[in-house]
């Protein structure tokens, strides 16, 4: 139930990876202007991002491990909730001081450094990398597919969530790398604001889950001593 969800939440929050990600799909150098090369270097390059949503998906489930052996997946899924909320309703100007802060700002710079030198290489392994770099670049809607990894509380299923999410992102991320030329910025724009509908209802979930309301796949009822033996057998 959980990867149809992040496959689902990936596919929807695409439209949101269009909009902020698309100018780099859109400006992807053509391998030895080849229509064969061209079709397969966006594969990779969208390969590539998936790679790099499965290795996050990895740590972040086991930060989630390392948390629920301590009985807290309810909690730390219902702060997730909030938290998801909370970041959704803050001002625009809190937003860009907290993505011009100096350690992310430390992050972000070489990762943009790498991809501008691999841009001129116009090859396909360059453009497998230039995925896998995309794919770490600060995300908002990555930032919640993460929330999941950690909720799941296992580094596989946070890996697999990951993976999930990168696949559902797929279509709309090839689509915009393939016939981008024919979508023009103001549609983009358009899809950017239905983002934060699709981010708030993916809260709603985290929410539900952790108020442990015994309702089957959204809210199942889990009590402490169950969760504990299911942390064991993982």
């Amino acid at each position: 139930m959980e990867l149809i969800a992040a496959l689902s939440i990936g596919f929807l929050g695409s439209f949101h990876c269009v909009g902020m990600c698309g100018p780099i799909a859109l400006a992807l150098p053509v391998p030895n202007s080849n229509n064969m090369l061209f079709f397969f270097g966006r594969i990779f390059y969208n390969i590539g991002r998936i790679i790099s949503y499965s290795i996050m998906g990895l740590v972040f489930g086991l930060l989630g491990k390392s948390i629920s052996i301590w009985g807290s997946q309810q909690i730390l899924s219902i702060f997730l909730g909030v938290l998801i909320v909370s970041y959704i309703f803050l001002p625009g100007k809190i937003k860009s001081s907290i993505a011009n802060l100096n350690p992310v700002q430390k992050f972000i710079s070489p990762l943009k450094t790498s991809i501008g030198k691999l841009f001129k290489q116009n090859s396909i392994s360059s453009l497998l990398v230039i995925g896998i770099l995309n794919g770490f670049l600060p995300c908002g809607f990555v930032y919640m597919g993460l929330a999941g990894a950690i909720a799941s509380g296992n580094p596989v299923s946070g890996m697999l969530i990951m993976a999930f999410f990168g696949l559902g992102t797929f279509p709309a991320m090839f689509a915009i790398s393939v016939f981008g030329k024919f979508i023009n910025l103001e549609f983009r724009q358009k899809l950017r604001k239905i983002t934060p509908a699709f981010a708030i209802l993916f809260a709603l979930i985290f929410i539900f889950r952790g108020l442990n309301l015994g309702i089957p796949y959204l809210s199942p009822k889990m009590d402490s001593h169950n969760h504990m033996e299911m942390t064991k057998d993982k």
